[in-house]
Parts: structure tokens; sequence; C-alpha cells
């Protein structure tokens, strides 16, 4: 969901492995969960997927990380986005856990229920202390996801709770759900920042200011240190964690806007790693010696978003033409420095892992060729009378897999036909193609990296259901929306799955959004330090309690 910064995450009131340096690449084996194998995403043939950094060798008292840009808030109702997660990530946390692998275990609950169909009940760990001292109790869960509930507080996480008609206590340390209609989707999210649980007390002791000063009054393994805003952040270990340890006693995050600072921090020793690594800093940082630069799953597929169907994107054949006309692997090789794979398909293959085989069939064969035809595109654009039209794509230099791609479609409009329009955005306006109407008037697309928060097709999916979030361009089938609802009511993997399929070809077919590349995360670590996860699991798990010394 973006070189970085990438992309702020298009959700719902809003929206990588080498082995360099004598590292081995943890490979992921299950076929079953989790990310697949090296290879298995398409990726290419000299970089591999790992789940994880080689395990740290003991203790440190530090470490400091670059952060692409510095969160206004840490209040969980507004974690929406890379900086946010990633910070909160080590001091929040939910009710279930996202793995370093992708899936989905205990949290805060230590066991998750589903009695019937429309319920959920929620057994909370006992002695689980907050950073305040407080012991965490069922009333803490009540509140904190009433908060995400609420209309007044307009949080990012709202319409997860769309379908939660009562949330109560039934014991002191039980919460249970109650549905208003099945929903396979919101047990996934009790992993992500909609399911954070903080202290009621703390909360409501912090008022206005929770969030962007003193304590989050969380339950993770770091507690909020000091904030130099416009500087750093800092997170102190929390000794009275439930869980492991962590490994450092400080972590520093150091806000660097700037990607080639960003670069030059790490190469020289500034700070001691990072992810979201601007892809033209790939090479350096690979050759560099200083450190090594690691490849995981980032269930991220780069893609061209359309957001309006009332010009010649209305017809579907001028959508397809761009799309066949498009040099998905001349875009991967520059806008992705090669770390990537040209996909046809809207959703990653690791986000099917739990399909059966010829499920996963189904969803993908067929599927938009990655090959250019510049003859077939042409003969679309004859036939539906687009010859000199123009369409515009939004632009920014915010970074190279944003300008690049933009210059790809340019490119691709140019030679069947088209007059593609490129419309600058300025990087720190760029946010708002997500959030705002009138950021998207003139424009017809523009690129956008979107990565799912549960490993599951349908998060993607679901944009194009009349009237969702992200469907900008208002499209609109009763077909398509009745196959995503009973996606959502529907608990078992694999009948869910097959449903998901059908979504995918469907919004294929019709071109919704014009898919590029699949993207892998990418973290670098200097020498000092290992034990990062490689994956997107960054966003939801305490990944830098995982941190400690290489040697």
């Amino acid at each position: 969901m973006p070189t970085p910064p990438p992309r702020p995450r298009r959700r719902r009131a809003r929206r990588r492995a080498l082995a360099a340096g004598g590292l081995s690449a943890l490979l992921v084996t299950s076929a079953c969960a989790g990310p697949p194998a090296a290879g298995a995403s398409g990726a290419r043939a000299d970089f591999r997927l790992s789940a994880s950094t080689p395990a740290a060798k003991g203790e440190i008292d530090s470490f400091s990380w670059a952060l692409y840009a510095e969160p206004s808030t840490l209040d969980y109702l507004a974690a929406f986005d890379y900086p946010q997660n990633m910070i909160l990530s080590n001091v929040c946390e939910s009710l279930m856990r996202w793995t370093p692998r992708l899936t989905l275990a205990p949290g805060l609950a230590r066991k998750a229920t589903h009695p019937d169909p429309l319920t959920w009940v929620y057994d909370l760990r006992p002695g689980v202390r907050f950073h305040d001292g407080g012991v965490l109790s069922a009333d803490d869960v009540v509140f904190s996801l009433g908060r995400q509930m609420n209309p007044a507080n307009g949080s990012a996480w709202a319409s997860v709770f769309n379908n939660v008609a009562a949330l109560t206590k039934t014991g002191p340390l039980q919460v249970t759900v109650k549905l208003k209609r099945p929903d396979s989707q919101f047990p996934q999210y009790m992993a992500t920042a909609a399911g954070v649980v903080a202290s009621r007390s703390g909360v409501q002791a912090a008022g206005r200011d929770y969030g962007t000063s003193g304590s989050l009054d969380c339950t993770g393994p770091f507690r909020l240190g000091a904030w130099s805003k416009g500087q750093s952040l800092e997170l102190r270990r929390f000794d009275g964690y439930w869980g492991t340890r962590a490994k450092s006693a400080k972590a520093v995050f150091r806000f660097l806007p700037d990607s080639s600072a960003r670069t030059k921090a790490m190469l020289g020793g500034e700070v001691d790693g990072g992810y979201l690594i601007p892809t033209e800093s790939y090479a350096a940082l690979r050759s560099s010696g200083v450190g090594t630069l690691s490849f995981g799953e980032g269930l991220s597929t780069v893609n061209v978003n359309i957001t309006n169907m009332h010009g010649p994107l209305g017809d579907v054949r001028v959508r397809r033409a761009l799309s066949v006309a498009l040099d998905r692997r001349g875009f991967v090789k520059t806008g992705l420095s090669g770390a990537g794979a040209a996909t046809g398909s809207l959703t990653t293959k690791a986000a099917w892992s739990a399909a059966p085989e010829a499920v996963r069939r189904a969803a993908f064969t067929g599927l938009p060729p990655t090959a250019r035809n510049l003859d077939e595109a042409r003969k679309l654009i004859d036939e539906a009378g687009a010859s000199g039209k123009t369409v515009t794509i939004a632009t920014s230099s915010i970074g190279q897999d944003v300008s690049l791609l933009a210059t790809a479609v340019q490119a691709a409009g140019t030679q069947i036909g088209l007059h593609v329009r490129l419309k600058t955005i300025a990087p720190n306006a760029f946010s708002a193609l997500f959030t705002d109407p009138t950021a998207r008037e003139g424009i017809d697309m523009f690129p956008e990296t979107y990565y799912d928060s549960i490993t599951d097709p349908l998060d993607l999916l679901s944009n194009f259901r009349t009237g969702a979030y992200q469907n900008y361009a208002g499209y609109h089938d009763r077909a398509y929306d009745t196959l995503v609802d009973q996606a959502r009511a529907t608990d078992d993997a694999a009948r869910r799955l097959g449903i998901e399929a059908k979504l995918q070809q469907k919004a294929a077919a019709q071109v919704l959004w014009i898919p590029v590349a699949e993207w892998p995360t990418a973290v670098f670590l200097n020498k000092r330090i290992t034990g990062a996860p490689t994956t997107i699991s960054y966003l939801y798990y305490p990944w830098a309690a995982d941190v400690g010394a290489a040697r």
C-alpha cells in the first residue's frame, strides 16, 4: 500500500529475499499458509524471498531506524499508513496477531471461538499489563473497539465494524462480538490496527492529546519514549511485557523524508536499517558491504488506478488497450530496479496461499497477458473510436515507481494513438488522491501500490463493490456486488476463495485497475543488527522486539 514514501494505506476512511553478505535466506516452505516459497511469486531468479533475517544472537542497547515520514498521530484509530503502523505495531497490540509468515495467531486474546455464524468470542490473556501498570480487562477491549465504531471519531478502520451489531463484556476477561450478518473478514482484521486494545483509563486521561504526546498506554514490548517533533521518536523497552522480552533496550526512529538522505544515512551508519527502501537505492545498498538488503513477501501489487469512467476510459476496450500496450517488464526493470515480477493479476499469488490448487488455477488462468501487444492495442483503440482522445494520469516525484509508471503509461498510450497527459502532483499532496475527490478532479488514473492488510484477496477485490471507498470511478455491477457479499459471508476458506476467484476474473475482464507488477518488501540491516522480519508483517507484528545483535 509506495521509492518510498509509498502510497498511504488505501483503506476505509481514507485507502522482499536476497541473501547478500553471506546471510542465508530463510525460505518459507508451507504450501498451505503464509507467503510462498522463493520464486512462487514470479520473482526474479537472482533474489529469494524470506520470512525473516537471521535471528539475533544477543541483546543490544539500542538501534536506529530510518522512516520516510513522521506520523501526525499514533492514535490507533488513524493507523492507516506505513509510518504510523511501523511504530505502533511495537507499542500497541491487537486481539489477534499477524506473524512474520503472514498467518493469524493469538494476540491479546489467548483464543477466539466462533460458536455460530454471527458470534465471535475473545478470551483474553490474564495478567497482561499496560505501560502505566494497569491490568488488561474486557472493559478495555470494549472501550478500545468502541472507539473504532464511534462515527464521531472518524476511524480509518470504521468499515471493519459495519457488520457489528453488539460488542459486550461477557466475563472479566471475555468479550463477545455479535454480527448483523456473517463476516469472514472481521476476525482477520482483528490482527490489524482495527483490533488494537489500549487502556481505557489512559486514553480517557489523555483526552484529545492521545496519540500525540505522553503515553499510548498499550501492552506492547515497547512504550513510547521521547518524541522530538520533526526529528525522531524513541521507543523504550517495556520490562513488564507479558511476552518475550525485546532484545533492544531502545529503538530510535529518524524521520528522513528525502530518499537520498535515507540511503546515505544507511550507507554511512547514521541509522542501522530501514524498511521501504527507495528502489533506486537497491543496487548501492546491495553492493555496499556495510549490510544486507533482504526481500520478503509484501502482499503488494503495483497498479494503475482508474478513477474516471466518464471519458475515454469508460470504454473497456480503451482500458484493455492500455493494459495490452504497457511495457510491464520494462517498468519492473527500471521502476522497481528489477525487484519484482510483471503480473496481469490485481492480487498477489501469496494472497491465495490457502486456496486449493483448482481455485488458484481458476483465479489466475486467462488473466491479461504481461507481454505487450501493440497491434492488438491499436486495434482496440480503433474499434472504440478513441484515436486521438486525451486521458490524464497523475505523476509525482514522490518516487520512481510512481513517476516511471506514469511515463510508461504515457508511452504506451502514445504508441497506440491516445494522447496521455501527465499531471504532476507534489509529493506532499499525492496522499490526497486517496482521500479527497477534489484532488482527483481532471485525473483519469494514477499509479497505486496496494498492499493487503490481511492475507485474503477480498481485501483488494472488495474495492470494486458499489460504494466502496476506493471505487473512485463509480463502477457498479450487481453481480459483482453479490459475489463480494457472498465471499464476505463465507467462513470456509476454500469456498470463499472459490467465490473470490470469480471476482478476480470479473475485475480483470473489466480492467477496473490495470495490474502491473508484484512488489516484494525490502529491508536493509547493517552488520551490527539482525532479526527483523522481511515480510510486510511489520505493519502489525512487533518486529522491533526481534531486532538484536548480529554477532
